[in-house]
């Protein structure tokens, strides 16, 4: 019997699997969660998995060691090579394989990199990526001789995500790919698409030399804005490393938050599909909620978490779903994956198709005074710990007012405060947001009080 493997337990996330590669994560790494998951794969009676990967120097090298494990136990691999995570999801449905593996280290910096999977249609985390973690150490491995098929399926792929497209018009578009896993295919994809395109970082690149692929952090958003300004734009839309997060600013260069993008989206889906089901997760605005409901729509608050986002909706049968991160789930007209290049050319087509502009949507919705997500870095071991004491705090004293669906979100007289360790980063994540600027001030002092009874330093807020 062979030894088994020892994941760095660090990597082994509740979505993913993700490390610094050379220390947390290496090429032996891959190997074993090919053999593992192969394993599973065959357990369950499957025999085929598609591998694709993003733009990081390591992934080929990584993709390589995960499908030589894979092979290595009878599985048949389709490789899809580089392309967005959500082509992985793509492929992974409409080739029919039994599962899909993606080799991308998402938002994160350039060293550090992992796998996304999915078994049959669903998301695969949770308890069952613990499981890899114990099976690879058992060395519990199916023996066999796999295949190995490589396929390009970026045609396809960019004529389904365009299908959607349905205004008689175009419009001025700026577009940064941020030299991530999404920037070829974007590119090929404006061609197809009325209207004026502006690119930028359309070149895939794993140092992404013009910023941080994270769309949310409005750093990142500098140069779109700019190029929208100077180039009189309609609108700018920008993708995280790996295509499965969008950021939007609107023709005078505003941000437009996950929770306002999902505003605009949803009023167009219950319009046309009255009491559709919304998701949102714990970070997103109650303007969200409220104008959801006002709307005829029935809104549903989740924990965050694209995947487990991906089987609420599955279970809900919902139409449209999205998190402040900038994950945004459409189950109306398409898989109910997460994919930023089919939600840029969804909003575009609503606002090509509207007698408003962005700049004038965004200003027709209702509004609160909020922060955007606030990140605290504390160490790895610490910030569940940190997030628990201080909910055990709260439930002592303020029990009525104090939700855990997800970390801690709590009501006070001023609107609510969000506190939550982050899945994916070492970091604890931190939102505020009341009706008036005093009250958003007491919010937020309430929030610091709270950390320092804690022994933290809390964030400029």
């Amino acid at each position: 019997m062979s030894a088994g493997h020892q994941f760095n337990a660090t990597i082994l996330r509740e979505y993913d699997i993700r490390g610094i590669v050379g220390e947390t994560l290496t090429a032996a790494d891959a190997l074993a969660l090919g053999r593992t998951f192969g394993s599973t794969i065959r357990d369950n009676g499957g025999s085929t998995v598609a591998v694709c990967f993003d733009g990081r120097l390591s992934s080929p090298e990584l993709s390589d060691n995960l499908i030589k494990g894979l092979t290595s136990t009878g599985i048949d691999v389709t490789r899809i090579g580089l392309g967005p995570t959500p082509m992985l999801y793509y492929a992974a449905r409409t080739l029919g394989t039994d599962g899909g593996i993606m080799v991308t280290g998402s938002h994160n910096p350039s060293h550090f990199n992992g796998f996304k999977m999915v078994m049959g249609k669903a998301p695969f985390w949770g308890d069952a990526i613990q499981a890899i973690g114990q099976r690879a150490a058992a060395a519990d491995w199916h023996a066999g001789e796999g295949t190995v098929t490589d396929l390009d399926i970026s045609d396809e792929y960019i004529n389904r995500v365009r299908q959607d497209y349905r205004a008689e018009r175009g419009l001025k578009v700026a577009w940064d790919g941020g030299n991530g896993a999404a920037a070829e295919i974007m590119a090929r994809l404006t061609k197809m698409l009325p209207g004026e395109h502006v690119l930028l970082n359309e070149v895939v690149d794993g140092t992404f030399p013009a910023h941080h692929p994270d769309p949310t952090v409005e750093e990142n958003l500098v140069q779109l804005q700019d190029a929208v300004k100077a180039e009189n734009c309609d609108l700018g839309v920008a993708f995280d490393g790996d295509g499965d997060r969008i950021g939007v600013v609107d023709g005078q260069g505003r941000v437009l938050w996950g929770d306002q993008i999902l505003t605009v989206l949803a009023r167009d889906l219950i319009e046309r599909v009255p009491g559709a089901t919304v998701i949102a997760d714990v970070k997103a605005s109650d303007v969200l909620f409220e104008e959801v409901a006002r709307l005829g729509g029935n809104p549903v608050m989740s924990p965050t978490g694209h995947s487990i986002i991906k089987s609420k909706m599955v279970e809900l049968d919902a139409e449209l779903a999205g998190e402040m991160s900038g994950h945004i789930f459409f189950g109306d007209g398409y898989y109910g994956y997460d994919d930023a290049l089919y939600a840029a050319v969804r909003l575009i087509d609503i606002v090509a198709r509207s007698d408003m502009t962005m700049s004038a949507i965004r200003d027709s919705l209702p509004s609160a005074l909020n922060t955007p997500e606030i990140r605290l870095e504390v160490p790895e071991e610490n910030k569940f710990p940190l997030v628990e004491e201080i909910r055990e705090r709260l439930l002592s004293t303020d029990r009525d007012n104090v939700s855990t669906l997800d970390g801690i979100r709590v009501k006070t007289p001023d609107g609510w405060w969000l506190l939550r360790a982050s899945n994916t980063q070492n970091v604890l994540v931190i939102r505020c947001e009341s009706s008036t600027e005093e009250g958003l001030d007491r919010v937020k002092a309430t929030v610091s009080g709270h950390l320092r009874e804690s022994g933290l330093e809390p964030p400029v807020m």
